[in-house]
């Protein structure tokens, strides 16, 4: 095809010549286009619980189809969008190391390798500073009671236990056989060398020296950077979950006394205890499954020095089974009890006995219950034995 264009004039005449123009993209081909880079952003997470996903984000061709590759074999394709970004999902029932590659057209990427793993959860029984704890405590220094298992405790990805005991400077003992409290220093090694996570203040205890004392407990275990459950400055945020991810699994534990002295729970307008009910434990189960993936309830509960579990106590776990919970456990009678498995993904710990806490006889044997956990909930557990030397605990049994 041919345009006229005008190259210049003489006086009154114009010069006109016909210059030959080719229009882009007649005659030869184009060179072939260059794909789109494919990139990754951000980066895959270490580990992931059984059947919890792990998400892989990046940018391809404008609405190419993007796979992706584990172990060598394809398992899932997406189409990127018109800017080119995609998503892919990853998730595994089944433990073990999985190398994860991203294939658009005839372009890789290396996306690492992710180790599928359960959910490691410890749980401990009644800990305490009152009676000798606190004098050794403050003799030896607040990391005395936690030399010979911290370092267990810590192994786990998320650690749990009974405070029962106030942690304040403030108030008076209330009008009972035992009141136990400590000075907020004894709780720093509960994080910092035992690795708790989370702590029931739901007992018979927490309320020993009265309502702010109660409040001063909750403040003081939160700055070492514990969370609580079962306490707090009015009954629903007693009865208000802490909810901990790992693993891409969010687990929410809730805490309830079914031990309650005069003046100890919680009302609408006043700090205090969450009072194990069963129907507003059922109703505060549905809620926390709304946020979180499994539910994990903490009672204090049953007979002092019986391990079998009442009718009573029953019907509670009852309530938080049936609500959708996964995890049982329970404290107060002083000594270990039974475990049970209600179903192929439940598990109710009766009693977890002394952990942290003035013990000789029965009492003085005791256990950190490990419990495995993935989306489906319960897989495997086991009791490691601990005996009490004193208020000590140390591994194994004597």
């Amino acid at each position: 095809m041919q345009r006229l264009v005008v190259i210049g004039c003489v006086a009154a005449a114009c010069v006109v010549a016909v210059a030959a123009v080719r229009l882009a993209g007649s005659g030869a081909s184009d060179a072939q286009a260059e794909p789109a880079p494919l990139r990754l952003s951000g980066r895959l997470p270490a580990w992931r619980a059984p059947a919890a996903p792990a998400v892989l984000t990046g940018f391809a061709g404008a609405r190419e189809r993007v796979a992706l590759r584990v172990n060598g074999r394809f398992v899932e394709a997406t189409r990127a969008g018109r800017l080119g970004r995609f998503e892919l999902r990853f998730a595994a029932k089944t433990p073990g190391r999985y190398r994860l590659s991203v294939v658009a057209g005839d372009r890789s990427r290396n996306a690492g390798t992710i180790v599928v793993r359960p959910v490691v959860i410890e749980a401990v029984g009644d800990i305490t500073f009152g009676e000798q704890v606190g004098p050794a405590v403050a003799r030896f220094g607040p990391a005395y009671p936690w030399r010979y298992v911290a370092g267990a405790l810590r192994g786990a990805d998320v650690t749990i236990g009974n405070l029962e005991t106030a942690v304040s400077t403030r108030g008076d003992a209330a009008v009972k056989e035992y009141t136990f409290r400590g000075e907020p220093k004894a709780l720093t090694p509960l994080h910092d060398l035992a690795g708790f996570d989370v702590l029931t203040l739901a007992n018979n205890h927490a309320g020993d020296y009265g309502r702010d004392a109660l409040l001063d407990t909750v403040r003081y275990v939160r700055e070492a950077g514990i969370q609580t459950i079962g306490a707090g400055a009015d009954e629903t945020r007693a009865r208000a979950p802490a909810v901990v991810e790992r693993g891409g699994l969010r687990i929410a534990f809730l805490g309830y006394s079914d031990i309650n002295p005069l003046g100890f729970t919680a009302t609408a307008t006043a700090p205090g205890t969450a009072a194990a009910n069963p129907d507003e434990i059922a109703a505060d189960v549905r809620a926390a499954l709304r946020r979180a993936d499994l539910a994990v309830c903490f009672f204090h509960w049953g007979v002092e020095l019986r391990s079998a579990p009442d009718a009573r106590q029953q019907r509670l776990a009852h309530a938080c089974l049936a609500a959708g919970a996964a995890l049982v456990l329970g404290a107060h009678p002083h000594v270990l009890g039974p475990v049970e498995r209600p179903s192929a993904r439940t598990l109710v710990a009766w009693t977890l006995g002394n952990f942290v806490f003035p013990s000789s006889g029965a009492p003085a044997r005791s256990a950190i219950l490990r419990v495995e956990l993935g989306l489906g909930g319960v897989r495997s557990f086991r009791l490691r034995p601990v005996w009490i030397d004193g208020f000590r605990p140390r591994l194994g049994t004597r």
